[in-house]
Formats: structure tokens, C-alpha cells, sequence
């Protein structure tokens, strides 16, 4: 079923102290209010655990901000998606533009990231997106269908139900620029027609796709309000309650 949804992303950022604070003040921000889309928070590995526990009996979810290409092993420093979901995790953000561009990942070790979430009851949010040179190039839709059919369109139907999809264009991430809303709802349109292409149009019209890049309470509404973008995977604005807040509160308004 296709859902409304709003993610943070914290990345690295806030000592454990600050974590379990900033989850508590979002916990508290949402209490009792009737909320339009499900709420992610995204959170460094030191914080799963801890943060799960803050958040149990709320509507909110936990998420990874990675895992592993592996199961177990002499993997030194690397946290596998076992590991993940024994914390009270219950998504795992993969392929995001900053583990692609600094860590080099490809396309098939992200297909096999997808593989191992699902294998232990996580659910991916799978991030995609351009680059400014492939957007300026005219690429952007050929560099996006390319990034969804290599690490995603192996899966069973059924799998890729599971899967969340967040399209990231690159050039707005902690850039204070930000896609237009027109620009967010061309390109989720072309995923969606994408994946109607290969899972047909029941899997495509159910799949979730969030608009990450520069979100934000002014502009999530607008974003929001386009028929193909299911919510925001937010990065900076997530790192506050107040800022966090009304980016939620803009599904009420639409």
C-alpha cells in the first residue's frame, strides 16, 4: 500500500546524549496529534538501539543509515543488516548519493545491500539521483531508470513492494537548492512509469517515492502537494524538532 511518508536522515551528526534527545523531542512534537504519513527517523549505529527504545509505543520507526554487502565475517568496522535489525530497526537507508560518491558503491553491491535487508525483515529506502553535470547533460532520467533496473529490478515482485524509493537530485543536497516541485513530479513520474514497465501499474501506483534534497518547512507542502511525491527523505532539517515538525505537518495541508 502506498504511503505518505517523511524520513530523517541524521547522518553524522549528534553524539549518543544528543541522539536520544533530539528523538524525544520529536516523539513529544507529534503526541497526540492525527499525522498524515508515517515518520522515519534515520539515526547513526551507536543510536539503534537507544533510539528504538525512546520511540517504542510512538509512530515512529527507526532506521539505519546503512549495512553491509555481507551477512557476517571478517568484516572489520561493518554492520550487517542481522546486526541492524536486532536493534529495534525496522528500515535501512541504501544507495544514498554520499555512500556512492565517497564510498564508491556500485550498483551491484547495493543489490546486494537490498538483498540482505529484506532477508532480515528490514525495509530499504532506496535512494537515487543525478548529478548536476548528468542533469545539466539532459541525463537525468536515463542516469535514475539506470540506478532503479541494476541494484533493484532483480527482485521478485513481491520483494520490490518492500522497498522504498527516495530520488535525491545530487546538486540540492545541502546545497539550499531544491528541485522545483515541477521538476520533483517529471522525474518521480518517470520512476513510477518505470516501474509500471517492469512490475506493472498496481506495483508501480504502490510504491512510495520521497523527494530528498534540500527539503524543508517552506517548501515541503508545494513538493507534497504533486501527485507522485509520497513524502521527503530530509537531511538537515531533520537534525531539530522545530524544523522537522512542519515538514511532517505539511501532508495536513494537502
Amino acid at each position: 500500500m502506498r504511503k505518505n511518508i517523511v524520513a530523517g536522515n541524521w547522518k553524522m551528526n549528534t553524539s549518543l546524549a544528543e541522539g536520544i534527545l533530539l528523538a524525544k523531542d520529536v516523539k513529544a512534537s507529534i503526541e497526540g496529534k492525527t499525522l498524515g504519513c508515517d515518520v522515519i527517523l534515520g539515526v547513526p549505529f551507536t543510536h539503534l538501539a537507544s533510539v528504538a527504545e525512546v520511540v517504542k509505543g510512538s509512530p515512529i520507526k527507526v532506521a539505519a543509515e546503512d549495512c553491509a554487502a555481507y551477512d557476517k565475517g571478517a568484516y572489520t568496522g561493518e554492520v550487517s543488516a542481522e546486526m541492524v535489525a536486532s536493534t529495534g530497526a525496522t528500515h535501512v537507508i541504501l544507495g544514498h548519493s554520499e555512500r556512492r560518491m565517497y564510498f564508491k558503491e556500485c550498483h551491484e553491491t547495493l543489490a546486494k545491500k537490498v538483498r540482505l535487508a529484506l532477508d532480515n525483515g528490514l525495509t530499504p529506502i532506496f535512494c537515487i539521483g543525478e548529478v548536476l553535470e548528468e542533469r545539466e547533460a539532459g541525463k537525468h532520467f536515463e542516469v535514475v531508470s539506470r540506478q532503479v533496473e541494476e541494484s533493484l529490478f532483480g527482485l521478485s515482485e513481491t520483494d520490490f513492494r518492500k522497498v522504498i524509493l527516495a530520488y535525491e537530485p545530487v546538486w540540492a543536497i545541502g546545497t539550499g537548492k531544491t528541485a522545483t516541485a515541477e521538476q520533483a513530479q517529471e522525474i518521480h513520474d518517470h520512476i513510477r512509469k518505470a516501474v509500471a514497465k517492469k512490475y506493472g501499474e498496481a506495483v508501480a501506483q504502490d510504491c512510495s517515492i520521497l523527494y530528498g534534497g534540500s527539503c524543508n518547512g517552506g517548501n515541503a507542502s508545494e513538493l507534497f502537494s504533486k501527485p507522485d511525491v509520497d513524502g521527503g527523505l530530509i537531511g538537515g532539517a531533520a537534525l531539530t524538532a522545530e524544523k522537522f515538525l512542519p515538514i511532517i505537518e505539511a501532508f495536513d495541508k494537502n
